[in-house]
Formats: structure tokens, C-alpha cells, sequence
């Protein structure tokens, strides 16, 4: 991996890259939304402001080595549209946590699967990784439907683990391995 910036990832009717400043209006208009931030662990952006400061923390995040956070764009005009994360990367034990959200305007577009399918290939075939890890919320039915879709494996039920303006959440612990991701891969690729 070079650390100098993210790798353009693409896809079919996406691409992922690298979040940039002018990206600010579409990350708040995305993490402001309370229907997109819902079944997050934290409670939507309160202002422009906090798009600013997420994006610095996603700037550094990278620089760390901890955090790589892509835009999601469609390839049509380049419009940011959502975001895919790997975080919590842990290099030297080949596993990190995923995470994504996309603007509630572009739901159900399967916009959300192709990103994922060429965010984990990335991370199981460049960036050798061997597990990955979600936690969705266990009313997010739509989250659920996705990870399971990709190959995600239910390893166990959290109770009570987030607390979120005042709201207590449960979370259903993911794990998706690389051998898995070998075998349902290739049903990606027969069907495209």
C-alpha cells in the first residue's frame, strides 16, 4: 500500500477515492441526514463545521494508518455519494472493521453492494487481509441484508453497546473471513 493517498477503487457504476475538501457539502449533506445516521454509533453532523472536522479526521485516520475512507462516487460525474471505511486497520494481524454510509437519495440503487464487493476484494487480495469485521445495529435490516449478501458471517449479539443521544443500541457482531470471501466471490464474478 502507499501511504501517500488512497488507490482509486472501481467499479461498475461507482468508484472509490479519496475524500478531498471539496467533498465538505456532500459529507454533510450525507452525515447530517437522520435517516442515514440512525443505526450509527454517533448522532448525525450538527452542522458544516463537522464535515470539516470529519474530513481532517479522515485526512488523519490516514496519515496513522488506522482509517482508510473512500468517497463513493458515481463514475457518470464524479459526485460524492456516499462512504466505505476500513478502520481499526490492524495490519499485523491481517483484520479491520468495515463501515459505510450512503446518501439517503441513492438507496436501494445496489450503489452500496458494488462498493463493497470492490472495497473487500482490495482488502483481501492488496491489502492481505484476513478478517473483516461489522457491527450493525440489529434493526437495520437493510445493513444486515448486505453484509449477509457479501458473505458476512452473525458471530454474536452485544447488548447495550452503544449509547447514542440518549438512546441505548444493541449491535449484532459480523465477521467475514478471507477464505469465505474466496468462495462467494466467485459467485459475484459468474453473475456480473
Amino acid at each position: 500500500m502507499d501511504w501517500k493517498r488512497l488507490p482509486t477503487i472501481n467499479a461498475t457504476r461507482v468508484f472509490l477515492r479519496w475524500i478531498a475538501e471539496e467533498d465538505v457539502d456532500a459529507l454533510y449533506r450525507i452525515f447530517s441526514h437522520t435517516e442515514v445516521m440512525r443505526y450509527w454509533s454517533t448522532p448525525p453532523l450538527a452542522d458544516r463545521n463537522a464535515a470539516v472536522k470529519l474530513l481532517h479526521e479522515i485526512h488523519d485516520g490516514f496519515r496513522c494508518q488506522t482509517l482508510l475512507k473512500w468517497g463513493i462516487a458515481r463514475r457518470t460525474d464524479g459526485a460524492l455519494i456516499g462512504t466505505t471505511t476500513l478502520f481499526n486497520l490492524d495490519l499485523g494481524n491481517h483484520r479491520a472493521e468495515i463501515g459505510y454510509g450512503l446518501d439517503r437519495a441513492h438507496w436501494g440503487k445496489g450503489y452500496m453492494n458494488e462498493a463493497l464487493q470492490v472495497l473487500l476484494a482490495y482488502a483481501f487480495e492488496d491489502l492481505a487481509l484476513h478478517r473483516i469485521e461489522a457491527d450493525v445495529d440489529p434493526r437495520n435490516t437493510s445493513s444486515i441484508r448486505t453484509v449477509e449478501r457479501l458473505g458476512f458471517q452473525r458471530e454474536g449479539y452485544l447488548r447495550e453497546r452503544w449509547q447514542v443521544n440518549g438512546e441505548i443500541q444493541d449491535t449484532v457482531f459480523y465477521g467475514l473471513l478471507r477464505p469465505d470471501w474466496e468462495a462467494i466471490k466467485r459467485t459475484f464474478n459468474r453473475s456480473s
